[in-house]
This record gives structure tokens, sequence and C-alpha cells, in this order.
């Protein structure tokens, strides 16, 4: 039985700030943030957009009433949680309209959490082949106004659509995976901001796509001229450039071409959002699948995960006939031209804004932003959810 991703749908916020700007609001050399970072945009979140909305809208792209019907577990995969008990996987259920009969959980292991949720998501479709499971990562990054990872933050959603007989990528059972408990990035409960040791944060994602890559090549006689592409969690695009660096000697000049070439299409949508945490890795999968035309059916796409703290994957999935006509190509297209740029001055508003943490009420001007699915404000500690769209139909 072939399981893997039938859909993809995704979500950023319609507002963003330049890295030129904020380099130099920063006085730093511009190159630093587009080069030796490799960022060009920051997708940047208004009041109105939260974990949960994000990945409604992203989910909101690719559901339709077949799929309801078939979707009997939703797991929401983030470390950006609006609550300490009740899923956000609840809410999002409720916005898409979904069928009572279903699971919904939340999951977390920092950025690998999304990963987690397509094995759990697989080995369901596997007892029940009729039913589909609904994978969202959604986060906001924040590292704080003039700080080292600053120019590592974004905000946006992947949704993945799991199921029998997938329509755009076959998901194959050969993972190899590892844990190791470190401090390279955390954020206690009493935190809004998350905390990082960067250098070593570093050298612990090469460490580990370095033991699974090795584990995963004995494990599955593979090497690297199996695969068509390599994709890579991007907490900032340069960090996947020099993991794929550190193994391009084990290809022929071939190999090396095509997967150099084959990364830069992969990081395109990552370039110009921001880390998304749990939903990066699937935010570059997506930008390969409908940047790149020289992919084929049969390909293999390699994947690594990584999720501080810290637990990696590789794995891989085989792209299906006609896999493309299954993309929303135009959508995205135009989402990415309708945003807005932000000045440095009012990205540094939004980011120092926030909901009540009083009890408080607070009502938002949900007529600002575009998106169908918008959060509308805060009641008796309850956070009030708008679906636009549903509501016009």
């Amino acid at each position: 039985m072939k399981i893997g991703i039938d859909k993809v749908g995704f979500f950023a916020p319609h507002l963003y700030l330049d890295m030129t700007e904020l380099a130099e609001a920063r006085e730093v050399d511009p190159g630093k943030f587009t080069i030796g970072i490799g960022q060009e945009k920051m997708a940047v979140a208004p009041l109105t957009q939260d974990p949960v909305t994000m990945a409604a809208n992203a989910a909101w792209e690719i559901v339709d009433d077949v799929d309801r019907d078939a979707i009997d577990f939703v797991i929401f995969a983030t470390e950006s949680g609006i609550d300490h008990s009740k899923s956000a996987a609840i809410y999002v259920h409720q916005l898409l309209g979904l069928k009572p009969g279903a699971r919904c959980i939340e999951v977390k292991q920092a950025c690998y959490g999304a990963t987690a949720a397509i094995q759990m998501a697989k080995g369901h479709v596997a007892l029940h082949p009729d039913r589909k499971v609904l994978v969202l990562g959604s986060d906001i990054a924040r590292y704080g106004l003039n700080t080292g990872g600053e120019v590592t933050q974004g905000a946006g959603a992947v949704a993945l659509l799991i199921g029998q007989d997938p329509k755009i990528m076959a998901l194959e059972d050969d993972s190899v995976y590892l844990t190791d408990d470190i401090m390279d990035f955390w954020r206690p409960v009493y935190s809004e901001m998350a905390f990082v040791d960067g250098k070593f944060s570093n050298e612990q994602y090469l460490s580990f796509f370095s033991r699974v890559w090795e584990q995963y090549k004995v494990q599955n006689n593979l090497t690297l001229k199996d695969f068509a592409a390599i994709c890579f969690h991007l907490p900032y695009t340069k960090m996947g450039l020099k993991a794929l660096r550190t193994v391009l000697e084990e290809g022929d000049e071939v190999v090396q071409e095509r997967l150099q070439a084959n990364f830069q299409k992969g990081q395109i949508y990552n370039r110009n959002v921001g880390n998304i945490y749990t939903g990066s890795l699937y935010l570059s999968v997506l930008s390969l699948l409908e940047q790149q035309d020289d992919l084929s059916a049969g390909d293999r796409i390699g994947l690594f995960s990584y999720g501080s703290g810290a637990v990696g994957e590789f794995f891989s999935g085989i792209l299906q006939p006609g896999y493309k006509t299954h993309l929303h190509v135009s959508a995205h297209d135009a989402l990415f031209a309708a945003r807005q740029a932000l000045t440095v001055a009012e990205y540094e508003e939004i980011f120092q804004s926030g909901l009540p943490t009083d009890g408080s009420a607070m009502e938002l001007n949900i007529d600002l932003d575009p998106a169908p699915i918008v959060l509308a404000g805060v009641e008796d500690h309850m956070r009030k959810y708008v679906n636009k769209a549903s509501e016009g139909m």
C-alpha cells in the first residue's frame, strides 16, 4: 500500500519585512542577512493571525467536501501553542467544518513535530486505508528585537493531507531517526522568547544530519546518486546549504549540480517567509515541487528533519504521476504577490503588541486582514475565531 502526501496547502500572513531594510536599521551589512544567513524577507503576523488561524488558512486551501468525509484525525504540530491544555487541532477542526467523528491532538518536539505527526498519520492510514489524516505545521518564530536571532524569525503554516494512493508523494518506509538530550534551543513556559545557543545548534544540526545520513545509506543500500533532490529543515536557508555541502563529494559532477540546483529551488519560499519551525521542511518541499520543472514521477526526494533538543530524522518520498497538477502554484504566486511591505518601525510596533494576559477583552479589526480565517479578539480568556469564507457561503 502506498501512503503519503495527497495534498499540500500553505499560508503566510499578508505582511512582511525586507531583510535589507532590517539590516540597515540594525547597522549591519545587508549581505550578512541576504547572503550569510540567506534570507530576503520575513513574514510578520498581525494580531489577527496566530498559529491556529494560519494552520486553518493553509488547510482551507486544500480541504474539500470529499476530504471532510474522509478526515478522521487532525494532528497539529507546533511549538507556538496557545493553550497548555486544549489542542490547537480542535479549533481548526471547527473552523474547517470537519465531521465530529475525528481525533484531534497537538504534538510538540521543536521543529521536528510535523515529521512525527506524518509518521503517526502513516500508521493510522495503514490501519484505516479509507481514512485521511490532516497534518498541520504552524508556528511564529520570535527571538526578540535587536537579537542575534531576529533575522531568522518568520510566520506561516503548511497543511498536509496524508492518505492512501497519494497524488503528490508516496513516503517510503526507510526512516532513520536519532534523539539526544541537548540544550541548543529551548523556550521555558514562562518566556515568550526562545533561548538559543546559535553556534552549538548549528553544530548539532550538522552532526545529526551526518549521523542519520550515514546510517540511512547502510540501512537502505542507497547513495547520493539515488536522489533527485534533498530537502532540509531550514531555520534559515544557508543552514540547509551547509548540510548539503557536507555530502556533495559523495556524488559525481552531474549529481552535485543536480542537488545544488534543486536545493536552490527548494529554498525560494523559505527565503521569502523566514523560519516557520514545524512547517519549514515541508515549505521547502513545496517550494521545490512548485518551482522546479525538471522533476519527474518516480524521482526520489530526500527529507532531513531536525528539531532542537534534539530529534533528527532522514527519510524519503517518491513523486507520483501527474503530481504537478495537484499543486496550487497560481494561488501561492498570488499570495506572495499580494503581500504588503512593512517599515522597520511598523514591524517593531506589531512585534511589541500582544493579546491581553490579564483577562481583559480585546476586539480586533479583521477587515484589515485579507485572510479568510482570522482571530477576531479575546473575551473571557477565550480566543474568538472567524471563518469569513464559510460565513459568506
